[in-house]
């Protein structure tokens, strides 16, 4: 009998233990970012604050933004699938040059702003599903008389540090024999008003940031601006840490819903189709085919052949 009772006593402990491995197998414990997050109680979301209209300063001193609209459902979804009653949201302001590095020591853990989706780049950091696909294009101002590539032959242009577009234009200059003066801004607003100052004939990035720093100014009807049909496209992502499935996953879910419901589409009329909260300008620059292509199918690529 007593033979009996172990026999039993072994077979529960054996069931028991089997149980809580299943159990724990299926809690899914936190890894990555979003572990970060729940033992810190914050995250730390990386914007700009010149990138209008992705993310911005307003007067107020408040950011601001299509790119920083995003990021607050996604911190909602965080602290959803947390449970946290509260979650602490940090700004960390970042430049073109910054970013990467501040995402890889872990400084930031979510860029809120204007960031191009490169396979070169997707070796240091991993990104969301598409939310903006945009063409490189070229400002000058009127008086300069630039209004073409040959135009560009041996002038001083000026890009902002950290981005794609100095990469596209020194490749440019030398299949083409350009021989043009390369300068380098710091951020979007530097290099406009090196642009506008003189220092600068023209100042070549991204067509929405060309836009809006034209909408902006003091004067827009100074300025021409023209896209440069020989440069590829940019997908424009958030951006995060690498080899965190979880994290990416999250955040892609919340895009695909907004993608799904139209909710993004809303959200992109309001920032690029109507009065700018603080600034009162309208960039009026409709949906591209290739953007609403981007969203009915939601990928994460950083080929610009796939947005053709």
């Amino acid at each position: 009998m007593k033979l009996q009772l172990h026999h039993w006593g072994a077979a529960l402990a054996a069931v028991l233990a089997s149980a809580l491995l299943l159990t724990s197998a299926h809690a899914d414990p936190l890894t990555g970012t979003l572990k970060k997050i729940k033992d810190t109680g914050a995250i730390t979301l990386g914007v700009r604050e010149s990138s209008v209209p992705f993310s911005y300063l307003d007067d107020k001193q408040v950011y601001r933004g299509y790119s920083i609209d995003l990021c607050k459902r996604i911190t909602e979804a965080i602290q959803t699938k947390l449970g946290m009653q509260k979650l602490d949201v940090k700004f960390q302001p970042i430049t073109s040059a910054t970013r990467i590095p501040l995402m890889v020591n872990q400084t930031i853990d979510l860029t809120c702003g204007s960031d191009a989706n490169t396979l070169e780049r997707q070796r240091q950091v991993a990104y969301s599903y598409t939310i903006y696909v945009g063409n490189e294009a070229v400002a000058a101002r009127k008086t300069a008389n630039i209004r073409t590539i040959e135009d560009l032959k041996g002038k001083t242009v000026v890009s902002t540090s950290g981005t794609t577009d100095i990469a596209h234009i020194n490749e440019l200059n030398q299949t083409r024999r350009l021989g043009m003066n390369v300068l380098v801004g710091p951020d979007h607003g530097a290099s406009f008003m090196m642009m506008d100052t003189g220092r600068a004939n023209a100042f070549i990035v991204t067509d929405i940031l060309i836009a809006s720093q034209i909408a902006n100014s003091k004067t827009p009807d100074s300025y021409v601006m023209w896209n440069v049909d020989e440069m590829p496209v940019e997908p424009w992502a958030l951006m995060m840490r690498r080899d965190d499935p979880a994290f990416r996953n999250l955040v892609n879910d919340v895009l695909a819903g907004m993608f799904k419901s139209g909710e993004m589409k809303t959200l992109y009329a309001k920032w690029f189709e109507s009065p700018l909260p603080s600034l009162g300008i309208n960039l009026r620059i409709p949906m591209s085919p290739k953007l609403q292509h981007a969203m009915a199918t939601p990928n994460a690529s950083g080929d610009p052949r796939d947005y053709k």
